[in-house]
């Protein structure tokens, strides 16, 4: 008689239940107990892992949620324990949630050890990109959220997070693009960012932007986000300022 369970589902289930082994390490790092195994095989599926396997979703629904939760998670902590003005937690904030702190996140957690991609990107050394490391912290993220709720996925982040933020030898951005700004205003120049290549991938883009002033090119910056890349460029235009003789 048929009970509604299809061979597909017991070898599926089973597939998670080996992937959830396999992570028993990190679950015990950041002490949760996963309840929906097939989200957790899902946040740490690349879209190239996904195509060659015929899957259905990579983990980029989930990275779209964990985004804004950190974001919330973040600003809620920064809110209640820091007596400062709404631009200045505007700024923490982006230093906390930046790609560069992701990947140092994920970094610590070893995210690299469960991330799954495809023969090519693994060939190209996909699981250990910037960008897709810091990527997959987030589809976590996302991921904890929508298995065991936001006090869950609240206290893993606060547990990984908070110390970084209390100490102060930690930095992981500087926001070039307001310094550079503030510089240009007190000249009265005009300043613009310009996309002039992309490249690569949709899973996987590096964007190179450059920044001009008066429409001169004074900074190059290449990264695997837009903003990342227009930060890059304002750092570059900074450093090359800074050698001008006044």
């Amino acid at each position: 008689m048929y009970n509604g369970k299809s061979k597909y589902t017991k070898s599926k289930k089973s597939c998670y239940t080996k992937f959830g082994d396999n992570m028993e390490r990190l679950f015990k790092t950041l002490n949760i107990k996963p309840k929906q195994m097939e989200l957790y095989s899902r946040a740490f599926s690349h879209s190239s892992y996904v195509n060659e396997h015929h899957l259905k979703q990579d983990y980029e629904r989930l990275e779209f949620l964990g985004d804004a939760v950190l974001d919330l998670v973040v600003a809620d902590y920064l809110y209640s324990n820091q007596n400062k003005a709404e631009g200045e937690m505007t700024k923490i904030r982006a230093s906390y949630v930046c790609e560069n702190a992701l990947y140092e996140y994920a970094k610590k957690l070893n995210l690299s050890e469960y991330i799954k991609v495809g023969q090519g990107e693994l060939s190209d050394g996909g699981k250990y990109k910037k960008p897709i490391v810091a990527d997959i912290f987030e589809a976590l993220m996302g991921a904890i959220y929508v298995d065991l709720g936001y006090a869950t996925v609240r206290r893993v982040l606060l547990n990984i997070i908070v110390p970084y933020i209390e100490n102060p030898n930690v930095t992981f951005f500087s926001d070039y693009k307001s310094a550079l700004q503030e510089y240009v205003q007190t000249k009265q120049k005009s300043l613009h960012y310009e996309l002039v290549k992309e490249e690569g991938p949709a899973h996987n883009k590096m964007f190179t932007i450059e920044v001009k002033i008066e429409d001169i090119v004074y900074g190059i910056g290449t990264a695997g986000s837009k903003k990342e890349a227009e930060q890059e460029a304002a750092k570059s235009a900074i450093e090359k300022l800074a050698k001008k003789p006044r």
